[in-house]
């Protein structure tokens, strides 16, 4: 019996075969944008994760981590993102980024951050009782903001749904970002938290484990149990347009391989449900 890896790489090489690898602008054929969390090159400086994204993924949609774009003078932010619009990438956010403090100068620092960055969206990770306060700057700055769970350890927002408790009533730029990883590790099923998030939803990060009771158990997506066509079809039929974006989390020193093998069988698994 063939497995899924073998079956989607089949899929794959028929999206290669097709044109619709992943350079240049998203296929207008797939549903929703892949990209990438760019966490997962925290090993290398800026100008060697922007050389990898476009000389070696050929992924245009990031999303960036500080590593990449230091929180620092507006005039040095800038530069960081001219950068990266230079090299053709395009920005879909940034994140995540910490809100420990109610106190609004500091939160009023960051949202200048996202700005001069040039993101459209933040992926936050706040403090509950600093929540409520996220709001107003999110309508003075037209700046989204995708509140990020990370699993079992995060005393705050552990699950999408402690998001969602917390977020009714707010304004629909305010969402969450599902992390598929630390959604599957509290027990909870991610195609119906997908659902239940509906609108909510703005930002994901995906990415695959082998056993969702063990954090390090993450591989290569396609080479785990995530469900990822199930996760795909959920998003096409909720039509969801965000982005989805890869954070790979293990192979810190030498990533590009398996960064490839996720994109190849993600590629492939939204070529093998037009089939």
């Amino acid at each position: 019996m063939r497995t899924r890896r073998e079956f989607m790489g089949g899929a794959a090489a028929l999206a290669g075969a097709l044109g619709v690898s992943g350079a240049g602008d998203a296929p207008a054929s797939e549903p929703f944008t892949l990209g990438v969390a760019t966490y997962s090159l925290r090993g290398f400086n800026r100008f060697v994760a922007i050389s990898i994204l476009t000389k070696k993924l050929h992924e245009r949609y990031i999303n960036i981590k500080d590593f990449h774009l230091a929180m620092g003078p507006a005039s040095d932010v800038r530069k960081g993102r001219e950068e990266f619009e230079k090299a053709g990438l395009v920005i879909l956010g940034g994140g995540t980024i910490s809100f420990p403090t109610s106190d609004e100068a500091d939160i009023r620092r960051r949202f200048e951050y996202a700005k001069n960055a040039g993101m459209p969206l933040i992926v936050a990770a706040p403090h509950q009782d600093v929540l409520p306060k996220l709001e107003k700057f999110v309508k003075e700055y037209d700046i989204k903001l995708a509140v990020h769970n990370h699993g079992s350890e995060d005393h705050e927002f552990p699950t999408p749904q402690s998001v969602l408790e917390r977020i009714g009533g707010m304004d629909p730029r305010v969402g969450l970002c599902i992390d598929v990883g630390h959604t599957a590790r509290t027990g909870k099923d991610v195609v119906q938290s997908i659902r239940e998030a509906g609108p909510r939803l703005l930002d994901m990060h995906i990415k695959d484990l082998r056993n969702f009771h063990d954090r390090e158990s993450q591989v290569a997506v396609g080479d785990g149990i995530m469900p990822i066509p199930a996760i795909f079809r959920e998003l096409t039929r909720m039509q969801y347009k965000g982005g989805v974006m890869l954070e790979y989390e293990i192979d810190e020193d030498d990533p590009v391989p398996g960064m490839l093998r996720s994109f190849a069988y993600m590629h492939g698994v939204l070529a093998g449900m037009r089939l």
